[in-house]
């Protein structure tokens, strides 16, 4: 979408009342039919712009988008490989309450986008549109849905530009990143710039000390607390443990899995059934970590909390060889540091 489009300015009631539809349409007779990828502005070529995603769908565009909006996570990857100034939005966990970014935000400057949503469930219609999105990427978990996109007004979302869906579950972390490395080139980023190539050879050294460290048969749960209930993670639905398994972490696999896969859920009085050396805990903002954990007895009593082999977990790696070779080094710590618990 040319950078001079206007856009009305409508409020959050004219936008969303009567189901959103005039208020959508408005917005959508401003934005012209830069929605299904049209405009001006894109490659010297005039070969505009291609991507199949993770549902296999092919999203194409008549030039390189200029104004993307993704999910944080999302692009806090993208910014790895290079794509920056392209991303005008995001929605996800950003900011924290002292106003420093996110654990999902990793390098992205969070001052440079407008954030749209702050949590799950919140997504700004009006500010959406507002920033006239040419593309709309996220991470996907569940078949066909993107991630932190609310399924009650995904509907109205879709209309206003093309959706890139990234696949993040169910493969290797390493395919995942391969993936978003494709993107990334063809949003225009030079993923053989030094930074990406070193951040690779990084990634690469990282995982072949991991390789070395799980030798050593350290037994390892990743486990995600709440205040009612303990999340043990499955290996084989998430991307980054599954890549772990591969190269040789004997990590525990939950026998009870919840309706959508990925983990188990446990009561807290049940918190032991599964035997470990090493807990990784999920560090996201929304998960418990060890400080509020001490009040649960049971916690507690684990034997690898009471060894002190406890270890941070980013349950949500970020997609990037930069974001994930750190993740690699500190599990591969984490094991050589772990002793045999019986």
């Amino acid at each position: 979408m040319p950078s001079s489009s206007p856009v009305p300015s409508l409020s959050r009631r004219g936008l969303l009342a009567a189901g959103g539809a005039a208020g959508l349409g408005a917005l959508l007779a401003a934005c012209g039919s830069e929605g299904s990828g049209s405009g001006s502005g894109g490659d010297a070529k005039g070969e505009g712009w291609a991507f199949t995603d993770g549902r296999k769908k092919k999203v194409t565009l008549d030039a390189v988008p200029e104004r993307i909006v993704a999910y944080t996570a999302t692009a806090a990857a993208l910014w790895d490989f290079g794509v920056r100034d392209k991303v005008v939005g995001v929605f996800g966990p950003t900011k924290k309450k002292n106003g420093e970014p996110d654990v999902l935000a990793g390098d992205l400057d969070i001052s440079k986008v407008k954030i749209i949503g702050n949590a799950f469930g919140e997504f700004d219609l009006e500010k959406y549109a507002k920033l006239r999105p040419q593309l709309l990427i996220s991470n996907m978990y569940l078949k066909d849905a993107l991630f932190y996109v609310p399924e009650e007004s995904k509907d109205k979302i879709y209309k206003l530009a093309p959706q890139v869906a990234m696949k993040a579950a169910g493969i290797p972390m390493n395919e995942v990143i391969q993936q978003y490395a494709k993107l990334a080139e063809s949003l225009g980023a030079d993923v053989k710039a030094k930074s990406v190539t070193d951040a690779k050879a990084r990634f690469e050294k990282a995982a072949e000390r991991l390789r070395k460290a799980a030798k050593s048969g350290i037994r390892v749960l990743a486990a995600s607390g709440a205040p009612d209930l303990f999340y043990v993670s499955d290996p084989d639905a998430n991307s980054d443990l599954q890549y772990f398994k591969q190269l040789g972490v004997d990590l525990v696999k939950p026998k009870k899995l919840s309706k959508q896969g990925f983990f188990e859920e446990l009561s807290w009085e049940n918190a032991d059934k599964y035997k470990a050396d090493l807990i990784i805990l999920d560090n996201r903002t929304q998960s418990l970590q060890p400080k509020a954990l001490k009040s649960k007895p049971s916690w507690n009593d684990l034997p690898a909390v009471k060894a002190g082999q406890v270890a941070s977990w980013a349950a949500e790696p970020r997609f990037s060889y930069a974001g994930a070779a750190p993740l690699l080094e500190d599990l591969a710590d984490a094991i050589d540091k772990a002793k045999k618990l019986g």
